[in-house]
């Protein structure tokens, strides 16, 4: 069994002060490898162990698929994070999709609207779908992956990823989000490979 949690592409503190380094402790500390943890544990000694962590989310349900899909999204929602990054994508196919919506304003605003309506635990993802960007949400551990769509960006919007930051706010971490944090590169980087 080959299954580990990537370390973070930045220091804890690098995120300050839209997401603190204790935010950084609990989260990916405690959260992101305890979902590890708990997946090792449940496949062990089982088939799954030689399948990759795609793999297992693409053909798993209960237990197994929620720890498979919560360490991928996790990793997923920390490389589309940066220091200094966020605001309008440069110009180029990540521009082009991002026009798509009506402008990088329209964007955030739904990218917002969106994370905030999600009722409960989830993710906000943009996807490719058909060929065009769209903005999805998902319950808890769900995941584009077992859709025919390919995940592109996603925000963490359980309540542990922006309590200790921004406590019930939610709005203000999504805007934050937005302004101060996305990688662009890491976008652009699943869209080609996409294509």
């Amino acid at each position: 069994m080959q299954f580990t949690v990537a370390p973070l592409p930045y220091a804890k503190d690098a995120l300050e002060p839209v997401m603190c380094q204790e935010t950084l402790e609990f989260h990916y500390e405690k959260h992101h490898k305890g979902y590890m943890t708990k997946l090792k544990a449940a496949i062990e000694g089982k088939p799954e162990a030689e399948k990759s962590l795609e793999e297992v989310i693409k053909t798993s349900s209960g237990g197994v698929f929620n720890n498979a899909a919560q360490v991928y999204n996790h990793t997923f929602f920390w490389d589309g994070m940066k220091p200094g990054g966020g605001g309008a994508p440069p110009a180029g196919d990540v521009a082009d999709l991002i026009n798509g919506f009506g402008g990088w304003e329209k964007f955030r605003e739904q990218w917002v609207n969106e994370g905030a309506g999600r009722f409960g635990s989830g993710y906000v993802w943009l996807v490719l779908s058909g060929g065009k960007g769209k903005i999805v949400t998902t319950p808890n551990a769900e995941t584009p992956l077992t859709t025919p769509d390919v995940p592109l960006l996603t925000t963490d919007v359980w309540e542990h990823a922006y309590y200790i930051d921004h406590r019930n706010n939610r709005n203000a971490f999504l805007e934050a989000f937005c302004d101060k944090l996305i990688n662009w590169e890491f976008v652009a980087k699943n869209l080609k490979g996409a294509k």
